[in-house]
């Protein structure tokens, strides 16, 4: 068996860097560990980490291509994200303009969750712990 560690980050990459900055960083609350730019690509690189942890990066690129993100699309599906409390957080992603989802609950843990997107429209979930 390979001997996997654990996930070491997710790469996302955005059109609008200053919106998706602001957006992990002000709205979700990611802590800013680096920031670079890469000038031979004309891109931004942000690594962000929740409690520490080292989880996303954000990458910039002139005129990247659309990518289809509906919920059951083949591929990645969406990122989730472990909250104490749902309805808290929903209050707070609705103080910042972003619209969430109803809640649902998880038919086989009964914890209550809600997706809502990122400024590109990449489909995030708050699941709560």
């Amino acid at each position: 068996m390979l001997p996997l560690l654990g996930l070491h980050h997710v790469a996302i990459i955005c059109a609008d860097y200053a919106a998706s900055k602001r957006f992990y960083t002000e709205v979700l609350g990611l802590e800013t560990l680096a920031e670079t730019y890469r000038a031979e690509r004309d891109s931004w690189k942000l690594d962000l980490a929740v409690n520490g942890q080292y989880v996303i990066e954000l990458f910039s690129f002139p005129s990247p291509p659309p990518r289809p993100s509906y919920p059951e699309a083949a591929g990645l599906r969406h990122l989730a994200f472990a909250v104490p409390d749902v309805a808290a957080a929903i209050r707070h992603l609705e103080a910042h303009g972003v619209a969430c989802e109803p809640v649902r609950v998880d038919e086989l843990t009964g914890r209550r969750f809600t997706f809502f997107t990122d400024p590109d429209g990449l489909p995030l979930e708050f699941y709560e712990a």
